[in-house]
């Protein structure tokens, strides 16, 4: 069974702000095993009521933790801080 990878439209926003050095990005976006989230109505709502809660500001990372728990999938992340600071529960493989 291939593994799924789940890329919020938001962290997604943040990666592509140099294009040119993001080419196994752009390549892993349009792999069929891969599921771009948009920050939709209920998404946006989850994530303002997880920043509420947590008392942080940063959309990205809370849409992060969102489809991660809903996809109950592990974050690979270059920046562990300050997801375990929104969801210490969260499964971080950090790169």
């Amino acid at each position: 069974m291939a593994m799924r990878i789940t890329i919020p439209a938001t962290a997604l926003a943040q990666a592509v702000r140099n294009p040119a050095r993001q080419a196994r990005l752009s390549r892993l976006i349009r792999q069929v095993g891969t599921d771009l989230i948009p920050l939709d109505g209920p998404d946006a709502t989850a994530v303002g009521i997880l920043l509420a809660r947590t008392g942080t500001a940063d959309i990205a990372d809370a849409h992060v933790v969102i489809c991660a728990q809903r996809a109950g999938q592990a974050v690979v992340t270059s920046d562990p801080d300050d997801l375990s600071g929104i969801a210490p529960e969260l499964r971080l493989v950090v790169v």
